[in-house]
């Protein structure tokens, strides 16, 4: 064959660790949020988003106990919910995506939004407790940030915030911040998306390494 290659996926696995820790800056991260960030730059391939990765005091251990204590996972978009390995939730946790719900319409033309953001409204029953993980949509995260200004809507355990884009997605992660109604994880700036927030969520459900 002309091609030469790793074909182990053990080892390219523990090379590719081995290259972010040797290649980024990981040194504000504690142990454990350190397996988190280590997890979210290996899905972008991108050593730099270790400067834009923001975890609140407290994120790693809320969300992880939640998952523990069979807490729902809520997804803004199918590529989301799709991309959590099943297999490395500890307790079988539901992993929830409303956006294909056939209410959704209805409710964004109610409420003059995005489908994005109207499909939290389906959300209020399994909020409680929840890790919520927002990778796509800024609306959605303006939203949800919207309804915990009512001190009466049910408080998720953990918040991951990465949307993605131009319009809004550092605006709306840098509202999370400033707001941290639970602890959470954002990306600053525009980067983000599917891929690192399924990142985030199997690192804190499997204990990566």
């Amino acid at each position: 064959m002309p091609h030469q290659y790793e074909t182990d996926g053990a080892a390219i696995y523990a090379q590719s660790f081995a290259t972010i820790r040797a290649e980024a800056d990981l040194s504000r991260f504690t142990a454990e949020e350190e397996q988190i960030a280590v997890r979210m730059i290996h899905a972008l391939g991108l050593v730099e988003l270790a400067a834009s990765i923001r975890l609140s005091p407290g994120f790693v251990s809320a969300a992880r106990t939640a998952l523990e204590q069979g807490a729902a996972i809520l997804c803004d978009t199918r590529m989301v919910s799709e991309g959590v390995t099943r297999a490395r939730l500890p307790a079988a946790n539901p992993v929830i995506c409303t956006l294909q719900d056939e209410r959704v319409p209805g409710i964004a033309a109610t409420l003059g939004t995005t489908r994005s953001a109207a499909a939290l409204e389906l959300w209020k029953s399994s909020l409680q407790g929840a890790l919520v993980a927002i990778g796509n949509a800024p609306t959605a995260l303006f939203h949800l940030l919207n309804l915990l200004e009512d001190p009466a809507c049910p408080r998720p355990a953990a918040i991951i915030g990465c949307p993605v884009g131009f319009v809004g997605a550092a605006e709306s992660k840098a509202a999370l911040w400033a707001d941290r109604p639970t602890p959470c994880c954002i990306v600053e700036g525009r980067l983000g998306g599917s891929a690192v927030t399924v990142a985030a969520i199997n690192a804190v459900a499997s204990r990566a390494e």
